[in-house]
């Protein structure tokens, strides 16, 4: 039997790295309007309740057009899918520049900014499909770290806006989209493991078990969490410490990077201690940060440390959920991801609302961090329950690989559907 391949030479590095490549553009574009905030929230005088809906609508929107997208992909191809979608991406940043008048628009230009979300499932299976299943983790991890595109958006619109104007952002993006379109066309080659195309019913089977419910509500949490307190904190460090519009995004940075960063850790780690233990304390440790946050509102370095750990912890959750997805659905691990992924999104979009609404009822953000972080002791309930069985049927205790799961892994085999 010859030694099993190395992660370089098992898959097709050039079609990972684009695919890393555009969801990495796209998280950068999907939150533009809240690294924007300060600039549109000034320039419309919008209260706290109408920046929380302005700042949710693109994270739902995008939520909810995953499941088309991949839809499209299944027949026309993860490559072209993605294409397609990075030229629709171009047209809506180019409505932004020309067409954004006033509120109404913005809330427009929010459904629109949700089509950049929408990358998130046809990326993974793209950047994952040339590899073997011991293999798929490692490169899902991979592709999934383009949420450090969160990071490169708060840190980069500020300035530009400051320089050009915040409408001439959207114009900056139009035009830098179509570098990952290059990299895809020049690089990516679509995947062999080519399967049926999986029917709305197949699709959204993992939803008609609670499993697929107990995942899609921690990785609300998780997920959520950092997608919605990435797109919240701009406004969050601008109005409450009074720093700088560009200093807000940069502020900002220092968390969502540390979220992205540590996603492929979390699933490092969950393959050596379980998915199960490691998403115990991420939860534990997203409770007791968020909450500390929210009392810490008179010192920006305190809100600043927690937030980095707070983020840390939703990075490392990201990806220790992603390590039970295919452990519980090993012949679906993607159609099971996808729609996860898909219901988990929507509960980024209750971040910048809950906090609007807090800020414009009590006067303060404190209950919008607390209900947050009661949430995610909600969700550790959920998950402590349910591990008993999960443990007994498909995983081992803490949420590891079943030992004959990874030494069948191990022998030569077919693709699994991704």
């Amino acid at each position: 039997m010859s030694a099993p391949l190395s992660f370089k030479n098992a898959g097709h590095s050039p079609t990972l790295f684009a695919a890393f490549l555009y969801f990495a553009f796209s998280c950068c574009i999907w939150v533009l309007n809240g690294a924007l905030a300060p600039f549109i929230s000034e320039a419309y005088n919008l209260t706290p309740a109408q920046k929380g809906l302005m700042l949710s609508i693109p994270i739902m929107a995008g939520a909810l057009m995953r499941f088309p997208l991949g839809l499209l992909s299944q027949y026309i191809g993860r490559k072209n899918a993605t294409l397609v979608e990075m030229g629709m991406i171009a047209i809506a940043m180019l409505y932004g520049f020309f067409m954004v008048k006033g509120y109404d628009d913005l809330l427009a230009m929010g459904v629109l900014l949700g089509i950049a979300g929408a990358s998130f499932g046809v990326a993974l299976s793209l950047g994952s499909g040339w590899y073997p299943p011991q293999y798929k983790g490692l490169a899902m991890g991979l592709v999934g770290a383009g949420n450090v595109g969160t990071a490169v958006s708060v840190l980069v619109a500020p300035p530009l806006a400051q320089a050009y104007g915040w409408q001439t952002v959207y114009a900056i993006a139009a035009a830098a989209i179509l570098l990952p379109m290059i990299v895809m066309i020049v690089f990516a080659k679509e995947p062999p493991d080519v399967d049926a195309h999986a029917s709305l019913r197949e699709h959204v089977a993992c939803l008609f078990e609670k499993d697929g419910w107990a995942f899609s509500l921690i990785y609300g949490v998780t997920f959520g969490g950092f997608i919605g307190l990435t797109t919240f904190l701009p406004t969050y460090y601008y109005d409450q410490f009074g720093v700088s519009k560009v200093q807000a995004g940069q502020l900002t940075m220092l968390a969502a990077f540390m979220g992205a960063a540590v996603r492929v850790v979390g699933g490092a780690l969950s393959d050596r201690l379980g998915g199960v233990n490691v998403l115990t304390l991420v939860l534990v440790v997203v409770a007791i940060s968020l909450t500390g946050v929210g009392l810490a509102s008179g010192s920006l370095v305190l809100t600043t440390l927690l937030l980095i750990v707070c983020f840390a912890a939703l990075g490392a959750g990201n990806g220790a959920l992603f390590q039970l997805v295919p452990l519980r659905w090993p012949a679906a691990t993607a159609v099971a991801g996808s729609m996860i992924g898909e219901i988990g999104a929507l509960g980024g979009g209750l971040v910048p609302n809950l906090m609007g609404l807090s800020k414009q009822h009590a006067g303060t953000y404190l209950w919008g961090f607390v209900i947050f972080a009661v949430l995610a002791v909600a969700m550790l309930g959920v998950m402590r329950v349910m591990q008993i069985r999960w443990t007994r049927t498909w995983a081992e205790k803490g949420g590891r690989a079943r030992r004959a799961a990874v030494a069948a892994d191990a022998e030569p085999t077919h693709y699994q559907r991704v």
